[in-house]
């Protein structure tokens, strides 16, 4: 019996704007490529998605290069031309407090920086005057808006919005795991690399500070703890990390632990 055939989905991300090799800043498909995609056979696709745009990703010349441990990290992802479908892998956490229809879409960009140090992780503290989440730290993003085009568009266009985070200074590698968090949104964490000489300009309206903390840090097992509160009538499991001045926390530290387990389980 013949294998059942799949498609091999689009690269396409919805990031299209070329670099300077002209490449696509998304999806890292040449014009031909782009152009010639729905005339490639299911092989050609295949060692194009397999093969050659990895490489390109990790090539001389490309932000991930600088990047200690890429290939692995890489590895670790879901790939950018599928964005992950689950339902959220703390679901089982939060199901007393989820409405019964869809939950809001949002996406966060993890961006990771190389520097001479080690590779940093990049955090915002939201402004204390904000409605929802004020003063809690966080990454840059925001709600999935009906035009964005893929989790990943829409944790860039937020970027921009809240940090200037232009396009030609961020490298977008692969996904994490969807979180669900109790003000019922379905978050799909972007994970990139940022050019070290971004400087960023928070929107005072909604962030207020933007620093960094060491990867390896929030990669340490002995640098996490869990911890009990009390919310809707029973008490529920929180992750959080001590940085000083600052209290990773939630959501945020959720999805580095996410970040963590799929390293430690990718060869």
């Amino acid at each position: 019996m013949n294998a059942p055939f799949r498609a091999i989905p689009s690269p396409c991300i919805g990031i299209c704007s070329l670099d300077s090799a002209g490449r696509c800043r998304g999806c890292l498909r040449t014009g031909e490529e782009i152009g010639g995609w729905l005339r490639m056979n299911e092989l050609q696709r295949r060692q194009l998605m397999d093969e050659v745009l990895p490489a390109r990703a990790l090539a001389s010349g490309s932000l991930a290069a600088a990047l200690p441990g890429r290939e692995r990290l890489l590895r670790a992802l879901e790939p950018l031309a599928a964005a992950p479908t689950g339902q959220g892998w703390n679901r089982s956490e939060l199901a007393d407090l989820l409405p019964a229809g869809p939950l809001a879409e949002a996406a966060v960009l993890a961006g990771l920086v190389p520097r001479p140090q080690g590779v940093q992780v990049l955090l915002t503290r939201r402004t204390e005057t904000l409605r929802s989440h004020g003063g809690q730290v966080g990454f840059p993003g925001g709600r999935i808006e009906a035009d964005d085009r893929s989790p990943a568009m829409a944790a860039l266009r937020e970027s921009h919005e809240e940090i200037a985070l232009p396009r030609e200074q961020v490298q977008v590698l692969g996904y994490l795991d969807p979180f669900l968090t109790i003000s019922s949104y379905r978050v799909t964490p972007v994970v990139a690399v940022i050019d070290p000489d971004f400087v960023p300009v928070p929107q005072p309206a909604e962030v207020a500070e933007v620093f960094e903390v060491p990867l390896d840090f929030l990669m340490d097992p002995a640098n996490l703890r869990q911890v009990e509160i009390e919310h809707a009538g029973r008490i529920r499991h929180v992750l959080e990390y001590s940085w000083p001045g600052q209290r990773i926390w939630g959501a945020t530290a959720a999805i580095l632990y996410n970040l963590r387990r799929r390293l430690e389980q990718s060869p």
